[in-house]
Parts: structure tokens; C-alpha cells; sequence
């Protein structure tokens, strides 16, 4: 385990067995007995591994009951928008489907086509992308005119008229509202997957950066599951409750205006919006649950100054080349093809020959394991760190991604449809224990406070669009080329690996100004 400067700093003087003094300012111990009777490598690996245990509960004593409280306020209400509404339309597509067909023909008075049908259908799925992109595009502005916390409570308006639209659209026999409801919730969650990660990276003590960045994934996963669950048709996945399920995402928006109020504002924004250091200091004193917080308060305010343009961050090398890696990753993350396994899965399983309702639970499992592997993710995250996570993630994908196609390529051999079972399984593992979570926060780690909301809103629209893309082009490329598409998915996982590999810095337990230094220098530059 790698410790950082500030986890030094919380570590006491050791009393050694012999009663020896150590200090450790640089992890390198110097002992202040001369003639010691233990061998020095066995007394400097006695001395590490009391650090390490000392670090270890130093970093479970700033994981107070507050800030937990606050994570999970602010990560609930705002990710499950985004994870519910990615996988609440696959099990009732052929109900909405049908439904879509009817209305269509009422009107017109002739029989609607399977094309006619597959459009409007097509354009339901993709405009809570275009919603993304367009919420996305407004974070930074949003961000600082109400301030994170101000804006997460704003932005549940949306999901109220959200919920409305897309509840009474089978009532009013309008599919025109669904897609309308969509849209909305679509950008409700662009505008979120922006807010959130910023939220809960300005109010993580370094040390649990990465793992509490990680809770938005894990939010996202489960919320995904649960509508798989409640997607079943001896739940709400029948003809008469599908309108129900997809107007439940009001639920969480109502638990975060109850439970959000309670939180303070980010400590970050409070400092820079106002200059009020005295009201920062609070905000930080309940954070913690330590009125010592001077550093952070020093180092916060070393963050500060006007605030970037993007034209000044395009104008800027040091800046670019982080913007540049923040989209990257963004792209990779879509570009996985994990959303068109996500918005497909059902139909993925049955051109493996597998029935409607194994197909189904085979779904449902899929939501399971990226939970579970998502929890996974959130403990190695601060241990393996940031860049292991992502390359190890995305071979696997790779590998994984291969197998299915040789599955959808030959189910005529009878084992065929439970190993591709098995190869979406793996698909997702690996996406969940690293490419799903670290995009969402990584780039709130590669700026500082003043250019932060603006690359986020970048960020989140790039992948907002990268999402748009796949969710529009997946069916029609997979007519036109069969499962061979899934070949396009596993060339651009080969590349994103090398470029993981080569430019993606390591950021695990760096202070922003350690992150921020390295785009300094050659490596970046240019």
C-alpha cells in the first residue's frame, strides 16, 4: 500500500518492542536507537506494517457517520435517474413495442409496419441520450449559478414532470409523451452524472476519493438491476403496470429532497463562491467530525482562483492533455459496447437460443454481477489504483467480447447459449470492477477547483453523445452485419487499451496539485 504525505502526517511516534522511538516522514524509518539488536530490513518491515495498520483505521476514522450520510443522499436520488432509466426499457419492449403498433394503427387506420414501429422505438431508447447530452452540456453553468448540492435538489423538478409524462402516456394513448418523458429524464441524469461525481469528490478527504467516486457507479448498477427486477412480468413487466414502472423513478427524487436538505454544500464551492473560509471550516468540522482542518482549508484554497473557459483549457497544454484523457475515457467507457449489451441483453440471449423467460432471468443476473463487482470495485480501487483497474478491466472485456461472438456465431452446438451466458457475465465483470466507475470521477480528480465544472460538462457530454451513438446505431448495424458487430466493439476496446496504457496517469492518493504538476511536464505537453 502506497502512502501519501498526509497519511504520514497522521501517524504517531511508534513504540517499538525494544522501546525504540521511530518517526516516518518518508516512509523510510530512521531509527533513533544506533545500536539496535534487531537486523535493520526486519525491524523496517515490523515498523511498515504497524504504519499500514495505522493508516488503515486512520482512513476507516475519516469515513465519518456524516459524510456517509451525505454520499449517500447525494449519490442515491441523483444516480439512480441514470441507471434505472438506462435498463427500466428492456423487459417491457415488446409490451411498448405492441403498444406503440396499436396506437399507430388507431390513427392511421392501417396496419403500422415492424420498420415504423422499430424507429419510434429506436427514438425512444436514444432520446434519453440526447436528453444526456443536452443536461450534460449545461453542468458547469448549472454547477456554479445553484451550487452542487443547490443544483441536485433543482434538477428533481425534471423528474417529477419526467415521471408524469411517461406514466400517463398509455392512458392518453400517446406515445409522443414517452418520448417526451424520456427526453426529460434523460436530461435530469446528463445533469447528474455531471453534479454528483463533482459533489462527492469536493467533499471525500483524499484518501477516499476514489472509493466514494465509485458509490455513483455502484448506485447505477443497482438501480439497473432493480428495474430489471421489477421489469419481470409477474411484477411490473405486464401490459397493464409497464406505464407504473417507468414512472417509479419519481421514488428516489422524492427521497433526496427529503434527506439532500441536510447536507451542507460542497466545502470547495463554499470557499470559492463566497470567500467565506470561517463558513468553509463548518462545512468541513461536520464533514470530518475534526475541528482540525486547517490543511484541507490550505490546500482547498491553493486549488482556487478565477475561474477557466474552455478556451482557456484548449489554449493550455497542461490542461488539454487531462480534458483530452477525460474524454478518452469517457468514449472508452460507451465504445465498450456495455449499453448495447445493456439496452439489448434481452435480445442478445435469445439470438443465443435461449427462451423468453430464461432470457429474462439471464438479464437480471447480468444487473446482479455488475452490482456485486462494482461493490468489489469500490474496496480496490484506493489499493490497486485507478490505471490497473482500467487496463485490467478492458482486457477482459476484450477476451470476453470475443467469446460471445464465437457463441452468437455457432448456436447450433448445443452448449452455445449458456456459455454466452457466461461470456456477457464476464463482459460486465470486468466493465464493473474498473471502466464503469473510474470515468465518472477520474476527471474530477485531473482538475482544479476553477476548471473542474467546466471539463466535467465536457466530459459527461462526451460520453453522453458516445451513448447516443451506440444506442441509435447498435440495432441497425447488427441487421446489416449480424454478430459481427460485436467485433467493431472489441477493436476499439484494443485500442482504448493501448492508449490506457501509454497516456492515463496513475492518480490514486495524489493531492489535486501532485495530479495537476504532472501535466507540466514534457510527457504532456504539446
Amino acid at each position: 500500500m502506497e502512502l501519501t504525505s498526509e497519511q504520514i502526517r497522521l501517524i504517531p511516534d511508534w513504540e517499538l518492542e525494544n522501546n525504540e522511538k521511530v518517526s516516518c516522514p518518508k516512509l523510510e524509518p530512521k531509527v533513533r536507537k544506533e545500536n539496535s539488536s534487531m537486523p535493520f530490513d526486519i525491524e523496517t518491515a515490523n515498523i511498515k506494517n504497524r504504519i499500514h495498520t495505522c493508516v488503515e483505521k486512520c482512513l476507516l476514522s475519516e469515513l465519518t457517520s456524516r459524510l456517509v450520510f451525505a454520499v449517500a443522499a447525494a449519490a442515491f436520488g441523483s444516480a439512480f435517474q441514470h441507471g434505472y432509466n438506462t435498463g427500466v426499457i428492456n423487459s417491457p419492449q415488446d409490451l411498448i413495442s405492441q403498444w406503440i403498433s396499436n396506437v399507430k394503427a388507431e390513427r392511421s387506420g392501417e396496419p403500422t409496419t415492424e420498420g415504423t414501429v422499430t424507429m419510434i422505438w429506436s427514438i425512444a431508447v436514444s432520446i434519453f441520450c440526447v436528453g444526456g447530452m443536452i443536461g450534460g452540456c449545461t453542468v458547469g453553468i448549472v454547477a456554479d449559478k445553484f451550487g452542487r448540492k443547490g443544483a441536485l435538489l433543482y434538477n428533481n423538478i425534471l423528474v417529477v414532470i419526467a415521471a408524469i409524462c411517461m406514466g400517463c402516456s398509455k392512458l392518453i394513448s400517446s406515445y409522443e409523451l414517452l418520448i417526451l418523458g424520456r427526453f426529460i429524464i434523460g436530461v435530469n441524469a446528463g445533469l447528474n452524472a455531471g453534479l454528483a461525481p463533482v459533489y462527492l469528490t469536493e467533499i471525500s478527504p483524499v484518501s477516499l476519493r476514489g472509493a466514494l467516486g465509485t458509490v455513483y457507479q455502484l448506485v447505477i448498477t443497482i438501480s439497473i438491476a432493480l428495474s430489471q427486477i421489477l421489469g419481470l412480468a409477474a411484477l411490473l413487466g405486464s401490459e397493464l403496470l409497464w406505464p407504473v414502472l417507468l414512472a417509479l423513478t419519481v421514488v428516489p427524487a422524492v427521497l433526496q429532497l427529503a434527506t439532500l436538505p441536510m447536507c451542507p454544500e460542497s466545502p470547495k464551492h463554499v470557499l470559492q463562491s463566497t470567500g467565506n473560509e470561517l463558513k468553509a471550516k463548518q462545512v468541513l468540522t461536520w464533514l470530518r467530525g475534526d475541528l482540525d482542518v486547517h490543511e484541507e482549508i490550505e490546500a482547498m484554497k491553493s486549488e482556487g482562483g478565477d475561474k477557466i473557459s474552455l478556451r482557456q483549457i484548449l489554449s493550455d497544454p497542461s490542461l488539454r492533455a487531462p480534458l483530452f484523457i477525460s474524454a478518452a475515457l469517457m468514449l472508452a467507457q460507451q465504445f465498450s459496447g456495455i449499453n448495447a449489451a445493456m439496452y439489448y441483453s434481452t435480445n442478445i440471449f435469445k439470438s443465443a437460443q435461449l427462451s423468453e423467460t430464461a432470457a429474462q432471468y439471464a438479464t437480471l443476473s447480468m444487473g446482479a454481477m455488475n452490482s456485486a463487482m462494482t461493490v468489489v470495485s469500490l474496496v480496490l480501487v484506493e489499493k490497486a489504483g485507478r490505471k490497473t483497474l482500467l487496463l485490467v478491466g478492458f482486457s477482459g472485456m476484450l477476451l470476453s467480447t470475443l467469446l460471445l461472438v464465437f457463441c452468437l456465431l455457432n448456436t447450433q452446438i448445443a452448449f452455445v447459449s449458456y456459455l454466452s451466458v457466461v461470456a456477457v457475465l464476464l463482459f460486465v465483470l470486468f466493465f464493473s470492477i474498473g471502466p464503469g466507475s473510474i470515468p465518472w470521477f477520474i476527471v474530477t480528480e485531473l482538475f482544479t477547483q476553477a476548471a473542474r465544472p467546466v471539463a466535467t460538462s465536457v466530459a459527461v457530454t462526451v460520453n453522453w453523445s458516445a451513448n447516443f451513438i451506440v444506442g441509435i446505431g447498435f440495432l441497425p448495424l447488427e441487421q446489416l452485419i449480424g454478430s459481427y458487430v460485436f467485433l467493431i466493439f472489441a477493436i476499439l476496446q484494443f485500442v482504448f487499451i493501448i492508449f490506457i496504457f501509454k497516456k492515463v496517469p496513475e492518480t490514486k492518493n495524489k493531492t489535486t496539485e501532485e495530479i495537476t504538476a504532472m501535466f507540466r511536464t514534457a510527457n504532456y505537453q504539446g
